[in-house]
């Protein structure tokens, strides 16, 4: 069981450790250390102006001292002026506890001075250590600010940001809706024109009554086709035919005019007339 507990203890750590890496943002920790510090020199300043008023305040008390033990002499030498030695010892014997005082016066007063400059050099290091750390924090922070606006950019160039992501699911969410439909639409067509499904405009017709149709649909092709072949061949001949040739045999007009070759190889002059050559050729 305690075995148990301490796994679930680190495994409590780890996780909180992992959330706050990644709430921690180092700009804002740099400024809350930076104000850290800056309490601090806030703090080693008071303690300097305390140690200060300390200082002061005993340099003050020890004028007093110092002032009523020299009227102290002064009352002395009048009383014994006066032939008052008692007055005079009396007055003697009260320097005597002013002057202990200021001696363990100026003990404190040495001390707190001590005190005061190791204050003072303590705070000039501090100071120093500050304005370093304040140069340094403005430095990461901009370095910091520029790397995360470039891995911005980067993300948002590359598709891995949030947005691009969304943006890219959204479009081939899309796509697969498209192409469902398109392949559903091809599937009924299909089903339509074999007849597994009912034709349900009103056109009410069967299989059979569509493969006719499709007969019907290509014999009159077949028909156009022929046609077009028989007034391709009809024209081909006279256009083949080059300029001065003799017309194709079989013809009676061709044949006349075409006449018997002499010995010297030149066509014999014909003698029909004009009317007999358009007979012949009518015929």
């Amino acid at each position: 069981m305690p075995g148990v507990m301490k796994r679930l203890s680190s495994i409590v750590r780890s996780k909180a450790n992992k959330a706050l890496d990644k709430a921690e943002n180092p700009a804002d920790m740099l400024d809350m250390s930076y104000q850290d510090q800056l309490q601090n020199l806030q703090k080693v300043r008071r303690a300097l102006a305390d140690v200060a008023t300390s200082r002061k305040r005993l340099e003050l008390q020890a004028n007093q001292l110092q002032q009523q033990a020299d009227k102290l002499q002064q009352q002395a030498k009048q009383a014994l002026a006066q032939n008052r030695e008692d007055l005079a010892r009396e007055a003697l014997s009260r320097r005597t506890a002013l002057a202990e005082q200021l001696e363990s016066l100026g003990t404190q007063h040495q001390q707190v001075e001590t005190q005061q400059q190791q204050l003072e050099l303590t705070a000039q290091k501090l100071q120093v250590q500050v304005d370093a750390f304040r140069t340094r924090k403005e430095t990461l922070k901009a370095t910091y600010t520029a790397s995360k606006a470039q891995t911005s950019i980067g993300e948002a160039v590359s598709g891995i940001s949030e947005s691009m992501t969304d943006a890219g699911m959204t479009l081939q969410r899309a796509q697969d809706k498209i192409s469902e439909m398109q392949a559903r639409a091809g599937a009924i067509d299909e089903l339509l024109q074999t007849g597994a499904l009912p034709d349900l405009t009103g056109t009410g017709e069967d299989d059979i009554q569509r493969e006719l149709n499709a007969t019907a649909g290509t014999g009159q092709i077949d028909t156009e086709l022929a046609a077009l072949k028989a007034e391709l061949a009809a024209s081909q001949p006279a256009a083949s035919l080059p300029a001065g040739s003799a017309p194709v045999a079989g013809t009676a007009g061709g044949a006349e005019a075409a006449g018997a070759p002499g010995d010297s190889g030149d066509p014999a002059p014909s003698t029909a007339t004009p009317g007999e050559s358009a007979t012949g050729a009518g015929q």
